[in-house]
């Protein structure tokens, strides 16, 4: 994974760090707060000269105990959580350092060998073949990829899910999907294959006949795999299939998709791979996510794109459905793309 990811990752972590420290702080002064409660009951209590008085306020003083305790329960528990991002956090940092220094030595290879080669030719040859690479970057920096113009044929989005422990609810995400795009405004131009408890062969399947423009899976997945389905009726444990053979597979036709999305737990580590191999854009999830927050951000996100705004926008209207739901996932879908197009003028669905 590279280092621009791990410092997303740990930026996340971070954030969801303090926000259980801030709670458990809550709860702690809940608790403080109720316990003075109950101390200042008791003194009533024994101060009341009447038999109803002193019961009034021992069962008030009662109540703050639970309440107290009940606050001190809740404050372990966002302090344990806040605990467990830490260390998550500090073992990110660590990778981050690994990561950074990988990419550092990587560089000065890259330099060193440059200058040897450099150093083997002459002074003309040189200055001749600096002119023309400096030419053709600077043709490169400036010419972003022609992409496919939306036509009237619809957009074809391909929708895999696998969750054989039943443990996913993808059937509920792929409803949300479905009703996004029926009632955004370009409906019609949008065309969903929706394939439930999906097999590698429905992967294939999918792809060759019906060529789409965007694949989707949501289930399981980490920095390197992805868990399909086996053509069983019982829970059952998954096909595992290595994100190289994934990509292989949806880069198998002579109409690749424009965009890959990964709806998946810390999937965006395959995300450069496939952009690189397959499609110009691709999004995966920067760590685990929850079914609630990929379920919104992936309704948003079909919506936006059936609305005709472009991948970024869309992308962008994914997170902040989460934000306004205030959800905690909010940082973890990530987008990637290929050096010559740009997600803020790319529309996949444009009306007539």
């Amino acid at each position: 994974m590279s280092a621009s990811q791990y410092r997303r990752q740990l930026e996340s972590k971070r954030k969801q760090r303090i926000d259980a420290e801030m709670r458990a702080g809550q709860y702690r002064t809940k608790e403080t707060d109720k316990r003075t409660a109950a101390a200042k009951a008791r003194v009533a209590a024994e101060k009341a000269t009447s038999a109803s008085t002193r019961s009034s306020k021992l069962s008030e003083a009662r109540r703050a105990d639970d309440a107290a305790a009940a606050a001190g329960k809740e404050a372990g528990r966002w302090q344990g959580r806040a605990s467990g991002f830490a260390k998550a956090e500090a073992d990110l940092q660590s990778k981050l350092a690994k990561a950074e220094q990988s990419e550092a030595d990587a560089a000065q290879r890259l330099r060193q060998r440059d200058l040897q080669r450099a150093a083997r030719r002459s002074a003309v040859e040189t200055l001749a073949l600096e002119r023309r690479m400096s030419q053709t970057e600077a043709i490169v920096d400036t010419a972003l990829r022609e992409l496919p113009t939306p036509k009237q044929e619809k957009l074809r989005i391909l929708i895999l899910g696998a969750a054989s422990g039943g443990d996913l609810r993808v059937g509920r995400e792929q409803k949300r999907i479905r009703a996004a795009v029926e009632s955004a405004l370009h409906r019609d131009y949008v065309e969903l294959d929706v394939r439930p408890a999906a097999t590698t062969a429905d992967l294939l399947d999918g792809i060759t006949k019906f060529r789409p423009h965007v694949v989707h899976f949501s289930g399981h997945s980490d920095d390197g795999l992805i868990e399909f389905e086996d053509e069983r009726d019982e829970h059952h444990r998954g096909v595992i299939v290595t994100a190289r053979a994934f990509a292989d597979a949806v880069g198998a036709t002579d109409d690749p998709p424009l965009l890959v999305l990964l709806n998946s737990c810390n999937s965006a580590a395959q995300i450069d791979g496939l952009v690189e191999r397959v499609a110009p854009f691709a999004i995966g999830m920067a760590d685990e996510i929850a079914d609630g927050d990929a379920i919104s951000y992936a309704a948003q996100f079909y919506a936006a794109i059936a609305n005709g705004q472009s991948v970024k926008s869309a992308h962008l209207s994914g997170q902040a459905a989460l934000k306004l739901a205030g959800l905690s996932g909010t940082e973890l879908p990530t987008l990637a793309w290929a050096r010559d197009v740009d997600p803020a003028t790319t529309v996949l669905v444009r009306g007539a």
